[in-house]
């Protein structure tokens, strides 16, 4: 994993990430292709294409590698989950939510626009993402799975949301008990589907999707725990994003419940855990194995 920004390492994470470029084409064209008012399309592209990291649509496709199927075999799915992942973001930066500034480097939608299309953009690209599934997967039976399970990890992600911005006071649950609750629902059920949907449109026999459900769990818990490092150790400016945002709302962290070298051991540990769910898929996983390594060590 050595070499600098310029060099091998670099050049190894663009091959990694290859699959964000021709999901954002795929996005684009659907788009243009579906009627929608002028400035709601804008809207949704602004939210939707150009910016972030692609992590959960990359996943579906190298998921989907891992036991045996093709990119194509994923796209849709892939675009699907990122349309939804984007509609999180949008609602989760509304002034009645986190009431952020500033997402992926640029003024939030709501800010960009207003409030009202702000939430009408994130409404309709969770249409779009079943939409485009049921229309474009086949064979039907697959395309009604895929949208169960991405239907299912939508609302688990919605109720990891209500869990950590207007929880119930539930004196069963100690606080990192209750933290972990937030980040498997609110984090790790779409990194978790990603996975899955990607082992399903190629066809995955019970183990392998078993080996990919458990690599997505470990790695969904893994990148919230980095991002909550991430958000007490690094600058706004790095981050693209408000950082010290969690702290500074009070809310439940692993830094704030463990400190920063627990956190950091606990994001070990999960990598291990990754590794080793992959054990037995082979070489064709290898792109997920590089994935979780360098999610490990991301700085932004």
């Amino acid at each position: 994993m050595g070499g600098t920004a310029t060099g091998p390492r670099h050049a190894q994470l663009d091959d990694l990430t290859q699959p964000a470029g021709w999901v954002e084409a795929y996005m684009a064209r659907f788009l243009e292709q579906r009627p929608l008012p002028r400035n709601l399309r804008e809207a949704v592209r602004y939210a939707l294409l150009g910016a972030g990291k692609r992590l959960r649509p990359i996943l579906v496709i190298r998921s989907c590698e891992a036991v045996g199927g093709s990119a194509e075999d994923a796209l849709a799915p892939a675009a699907a989950m990122e349309m939804i992942h984007c509609f999180s973001l949008v609602h989760d930066d509304l002034p009645a939510m986190d009431d952020d500034d500033l997402r992926r480097g640029r003024p939030t939608l709501h800010r960009h626009t207003s409030e009202a299309m702000a939430i009408l953009a994130g409404d309709v690209m969770m249409g779009l993402a079943f939409e485009l599934v049921s229309s474009r997967l086949h064979p039907p039976e697959l395309a009604q799975r895929v949208c169960s399970e991405l239907a299912a990890a939508t609302n688990d992600m919605i109720a990891g949301q209500v869990y950590d911005t207007l929880p119930e006071h539930e004196g069963s649950l100690e606080p990192l008990e209750q933290l972990q609750r937030i980040h498997k629902h609110k984090t790790g059920a779409l990194i978790r589907c990603s996975c899955r949907m990607g082992a399903m449109c190629a066809g995955a026999d019970q183990r392998q999707l078993e080996a990919l459900t458990r690599y997505g769990e470990a790695v969904g818990l893994m990148f919230q725990v980095v991002d909550d490092l991430l958000d007490v150790t690094q600058t706004t400016e790095n981050l693209g994003k408000a950082a010290n945002k969690d702290a500074d709302k009070g809310k439940l962290t692993y830094p704030g419940l463990l400190g920063v070298e627990a956190s950091r051991s606990e994001v070990l540990r999960l990598q291990a855990q990754a590794h080793q769910a992959l054990r037995d898929l082979g070489d064709r996983a290898d792109p997920l194995r590089q994935l979780c390594d360098f999610m490990a060590v991301r700085e932004r």
